[in-house]
């Protein structure tokens, strides 16, 4: 089943099961409460299928670009957190800052909580994951090392639009089957399969929690592997998962 969230021609913000080309509204994310009649998705705008209350972004999760940047795999996950500002959809504009430096994209396959986690084992944290959606987790290259006292892991992934999902949330997948590309400008730049991670979906999950309450619709950013490069204004970046959905952006210099 896919979830998805629109704003129609006359301004209304839908979430709902999406079906035939057709949003059929519902109460909430998960929710069997039907709220009025299905909406044609033509004509309207695909928006981030959630808005998640916390936006969590892991780093060194994939073995293959644990082994190309000579780094031990972890523990525990390593994670930062995105701001709410940061959240984009699919078709939006990404405005570079000013003097930013270099930027690169990160394409990754996004969990979305369905259920309340609060120290919860393994086998619960399967039970809890909702879905999963596209991530682009853009990133600020030169703002992240700027001051060697303190890597500015938030600053430099907090940048309104550098944290995108979509198109859809999809219920149905089974991660371990998904492999992630990254097109710029029609040309593959990344293509790597979901089943390198270090630490699956429900690991992540569980480890989290003893460390925050997640709650439903939060949405995990599980890590990027190799093929990660810059971008610059100009070019267009969808990160594309068969069985989820494709989710471009267009990179442009601030007016």
């Amino acid at each position: 089943m896919e979830w998805g969230r629109i704003k129609t021609a006359d301004g209304q913000v839908l979430t709902g099961v999406i079906a035939d080309d057709m949003l059929h509204p519902r109460a909430a994310l998960g929710s069997g409460d039907e709220t009025g009649p299905a909406v044609s998705l033509e004509g309207s705008v695909m928006l981030p299928p959630c808005v998640p209350g916390k936006f969590i972004g892991l780093w060194n999760n994939f073995h293959a670009a644990a082994t190309q940047n000579g780094l031990t795999p972890p523990a525990h996950p390593l994670f930062f957190l995105k701001p709410l500002s940061s959240l984009a959809g699919p078709g939006s504009t990404v405005l570079l800052p000013p003097d930013i430096g270099r930027v690169i994209y990160e394409g990754e396959l996004g969990v979305v909580i369905g259920q309340t986690c609060n120290n919860v084992s393994i086998e619960e944290a399967q039970s809890a994951i909702f879905g999963y959606t596209c991530v682009n987790d853009i990133t600020a290259l030169e703002v992240l090392t700027a001051d060697p006292s303190f890597p500015q892991w938030t600053r430099a992934k907090g940048f309104d639009g550098f944290g995108v999902i979509g198109p859809v949330i999809q219920t149905d997948a089974d991660w371990q089957d998904l492999t992630i590309k990254t097109f710029v400008n029609d040309r593959e730049r990344q293509s790597y399969p979901a089943s390198d991670m270090i630490m699956p979906p429900a690991t992540i999950i569980s480890h989290l929690s003893r460390d925050m309450t997640l709650n439903p619709g939060d949405v995990i950013a599980c890590g990027t592997s190799v093929g990660a490069r810059p971008i610059r204004a100009g070019q267009n970046v969808t990160v594309s998962i068969d069985g989820i959905g494709d989710l471009p952006v267009s990179i442009a210099a601030p007016q």
